[in-house]
């Protein structure tokens, strides 16, 4: 309860709708690909949708599920070494349970699309018997990784038949939007089958804050229109009432093993870094520094949660807790005291954390029940 309300008295006014509100957060080219999706989706032959395997039903598009429920459809949950693997197999049960293809995917691992392009065309050979050309559409909403899983597939395919012409790549960016046409991409002859990839559309409402505060957590809607701060408070928000940070007690910390970076040495590291698409080779003192920062933040998090005296499940006390966890994350985060924009940095630094999986594997969405 204490979430439920905190969503809907501190995080509520944000107003995710497409009229505007407080916040516009529906682009105009997200009309225009939603109806050349739609016209797309009738002559597709498959459909992979992909969602954010931290998000598994959130990630949905709800204004397509109709259009997809009547298409041969694999949901794909993408960014599962992000995800709880403990949870996980709960999740793909529970699409069995609703007579729905699914499987985890990571977008950037040979193997794991290998797998991913087996199922597909084991769904496709009856097709396959009677089309000489066909279709597989990948839809998802902005961010959960369709354009990296395209360049996967057409990597793999590329070396299993004959492509003619250049390589195409699709263009993957880690903000949401990147992709803005709809692009076809032809992985295999014989018979000829062609992947085409769409841009990433929400919603034009979403009714239920908390599903809009999920996507922005996950990286489908900008940080800069619902505000890092509120999705920061939001994170804080559900790792304090299910009592996460209460598990970070025994994690590894190097400086009570007497391993440290070298701090004269100066770590050049910046936590942009940790995006997928600004990846760079880290030196071993940079790696160091960074588990050693993710070790201070959970250790600060682990205190200001067992020593806390009030109830998560009330408003009030789940509010000052999460202000104060705000003060001691500038801490552990070493942000200057006196900076001016210091609750900024510290909710950017601590999403960066959380998206980069550096906190450990997390998913948002509960399992429905059966």
């Amino acid at each position: 309860m204490g979430l439920k309300l905190l969503v809907k008295k501190g995080l509520g006014e944000m107003g995710f709708n497409a009229g505007g509100g407080a916040i516009n957060w529906f682009p105009g080219h997200m009309a225009a690909a939603t109806r050349a999706i739609r016209d797309r989706l009738k002559v597709a032959d498959l459909v992979v949708e992909v969602r954010d395997a931290r998000i598994p039903l959130s990630s949905a598009n709800q204004d397509l599920q109709p259009h997809l429920s009547a298409k041969r459809r694999l949901i794909a949950l993408n960014k599962k070494d992000l995800a709880n693997p403990n949870i996980m197999p709960k999740w793909v049960r529970y699409f069995d349970s609703c007579q729905q293809d699914c499987m985890p995917i990571n977008a950037h691992s040979k193997s794991s699309i290998q797998k991913l392009l087996e199922l597909v065309e084991l769904k496709l050979r009856e097709a396959i018997s009677r089309e000489p050309t066909l279709l597989v559409m990948v839809v998802g909403v902005p961010n959960v990784g369709k354009s990296a899983l395209i360049n996967s597939i057409h990597q793999i395919a590329s070396s299993r038949f004959p492509v003619q012409e250049k390589k195409k790549r699709a263009r993957v960016g880690p903000l949401p939007g990147v992709t803005q046409d709809i692009a076809g991409y032809k992985i295999a002859h014989q018979p000829s089958i062609y992947v085409l990839d769409s841009p990433g559309v929400l919603v034009p409402s979403i009714p239920d804050i908390e599903t809009g505060l999920k996507l922005a957590l996950a990286g489908s809607v900008k940080d800069s229109v619902v505000g890092e701060e509120r999705i920061a408070q939001y994170l804080l928000a559900v790792l304090n009432t299910r009592g996460t940070p209460l598990h970070w007690k025994h994690r590894n910390n190097r400086r009570a093993e007497g391993i440290q970076y070298d701090p004269a040495k100066k770590v050049e590291y910046n936590l942009k870094d940790l995006r997928p698409r600004r990846m760079k080779p880290a030196n071993a003192s940079s790696v160091l520094y960074i588990e050693d920062l993710v070790a201070e933040v959970q250790h600060a998090l682990y205190l200001t949660v067992s020593e806390f005296n009030g109830n998560v499940e009330d408003e009030s006390d789940l509010e000052g807790l999460i202000e104060q966890q705000f003060e001691t994350l500038q801490k552990a985060l070493k942000i200057p005291h006196k900076a001016s924009e210091a609750r900024l940095m510290v909710s950017k630094k601590f999403l960066t954390l959380f998206r980069t999986g550096k906190l450990g594997p997390y998913i948002l969405d509960e399992v429905p029940d059966s």
